[in-house]
């Protein structure tokens, strides 16, 4: 099986550190998408947001994610990918997509800074309209939801693992 997976999800729901696990349990390739914008634009990705703004930075990280050429691989998206629409149908057509859901309560509890993360946020608004602005849209694009509130990493790798098992 030389599908991708691809995860979606909300800044600290787990998408880079379940990518990594998952590819070592079914021996594919790892790549985080944001660490790819970094490399093509050789700037950190809250520097691009503070020097270019958000419209840009969203353009920027669409395109990237839009030009993935990968086969048997676990990407990790960053969690405004769901605003590009070119790169949610690049993704989709290049493999399954799994939408890593945590509650409001347990990303506000994760979070730390949030553009020193290089999360996107618009002029005045918080994390819980962020939230509410994205959920629909990781509803939308999901293959597969994960339900993460309250389950170890290795729950959440065993049960996208499992789903592959059976779905693939």
């Amino acid at each position: 099986m030389n599908e991708n997976i691809i995860l979606i999800g909300m800044p600290g729901a787990g998408k880079s550190t379940v990518s990594v696990v998952l590819a070592k349990k079914l021996g594919k390739n790892f790549l985080d998408s944001d660490i790819v914008i970094q490399e093509r634009t050789g700037k950190l990705l809250h520097e691009i947001i503070s020097e270019s703004g958000i419209d840009e930075f969203n353009r920027i990280e669409d395109s990237v994610n839009a030009s993935l050429c990968v086969t048997n691989t676990i990407i990790a998206t960053g969690g405004s990918v769901i605003y590009g629409k070119k790169a949610m149908e690049h993704l989709k057509s290049i493999g399954k997509i799994f939408y890593l859901k945590l509650s409001y309560e347990e990303i506000e509890e994760r979070l730390g800074d949030l553009r020193k993360r290089g999360v996107v946020l618009k002029e005045g608004q918080d994390l819980k309209a962020l939230y509410e602005e994205r959920t629909p849209l990781y509803e939308k694009y999901a293959d597969f939801t994960i339900e993460c509130d309250g389950k170890m990493l290795r729950e959440v790798v065993e049960e996208i693992a499992s789903i592959l098992s059976h779905a693939l």
